[in-house]
């Protein structure tokens, strides 16, 4: 039976992708009707006839002649009129609108603060190929928040071009651990709930195993988690601790780095990166610790509970408003 199933797996395939095909191309309809309809009533509002009177008899009408149609209430009309009119004046994201489902266009319309927060999520739920479940939850996680704070953190020299993957913080509010716990809970949590972390890490994240082995001088040493990561072509080791940074945790990931690179690492590949996940870290001690070595890792701390978004705005307004220093 797996034999037939085998040289079926090609139907299988195709089906797939023409099912894939014919829900973009229904998906993409639908927001450019929307889009059309929001820019009328957009036209429309300049006039003095035009208000909630209007919008209803709108709505009446289309009721009257596509019965059943869902979506046209009076809240659906104005939202597709807030749709063109957010978008209307911005060529930058008009190739995203279409990719983006029309539930994913409402989350980012009524959780985004900014233009910038608008086209960031729309671009990492068009990459991510995100459902409304799982763009939900990053929003509310604060990603956004949390990505521009982590810009500009260590990468490997030859990584520097590319777009930074790593964040400063991770939540991960889905593990439901207790207040106490140890690091082996830690890691078995996490490989249980991989799916949901890898969705907090990135998609171009592919896992590879945890406790990890690596052999030097005849003893066996284990990288907690290993990781391969697409976009930058390398492997990542990530070591989990459970409470905060100390300096002697670079060392160590100093020394798994380079038995990755020795003994795991293909030729083609870029040399590995390093993510020390801790429940806290000083940033000064972060930058003391990192200032000698020549491995490219981060620090970065991890929350058990969803973070308060209103803070993260505020960290992020406070490093914006930062004077810039001269050269």
């Amino acid at each position: 039976m797996n034999e037939i199933d085998n040289r079926f797996d090609e139907i299988a395939r195709i089906i797939e992708e023409a099912r894939n095909t014919a829900y973009r191309r229904v998906n993409e309809a639908l927001i450019i009707m929307y889009r059309r309809i929001g820019r009328f009533l957009s036209e429309k509002s300049k006039d003095a006839n035009y208000g909630d009177g209007y919008v209803d008899s709108l709505s009446e009408y289309i009721q009257k002649h596509f019965p059943g149609i869902k979506g046209f209430n009076r809240r659906g009309l104005y939202r597709m009129k807030q749709f063109y009119e957010i978008y209307a004046e911005n060529e930058k994201v008009s190739a995203l609108l279409t990719q983006l489902s029309w539930t994913n266009h409402l989350l980012i319309m009524s959780g985004s603060k900014s233009d910038e927060e608008r086209e960031f999520y729309m671009r990492l739920a068009a990459k991510e190929h995100y459902s409304s479940r799982e763009l939900e939850r990053q929003m509310d996680s604060g990603y956004y928040e949390r990505y521009m704070l982590s810009q500009g953190k260590l990468l490997p020299d030859k990584l520097h071009s590319q777009e930074n993957p790593f964040l400063d913080s991770y939540v991960v509010e889905f593990l439901n651990l207790p207040k106490t716990f140890q690091e082996n809970d830690f890691r078995k949590a996490l490989v249980k709930g991989m799916r949901n972390f890898i969705l907090e890490l990135g998609k171009d994240f592919s896992f590879v195993g945890e406790e990890y082995p690596i052999q030097v001088g005849g003893d066996d040493f284990r990288i907690d988690l290993l990781f391969f990561h697409r976009t930058l072509h390398c492997l990542v080791a990530i070591e989990l601790k459970e409470g905060k940074f100390k300096p002697e945790y670079v060392s160590k990931m100093d020394f798994y780095l380079e038995g990755l690179d020795r003994q795991v690492r293909k030729s083609d590949e870029n040399p590995s990166v390093g993510l020390l996940l801790c429940a806290s870290k000083n940033d000064e001690v972060v930058e003391y610790a990192m200032s000698r070595t020549l491995s490219p890792m981060m620090i970065a701390q991890y929350q058990l509970q969803l973070p308060d978004k209103n803070i993260l705005r505020r960290k992020l307004q406070e490093l914006a408003n930062l004077p810039k220093i001269e050269e």
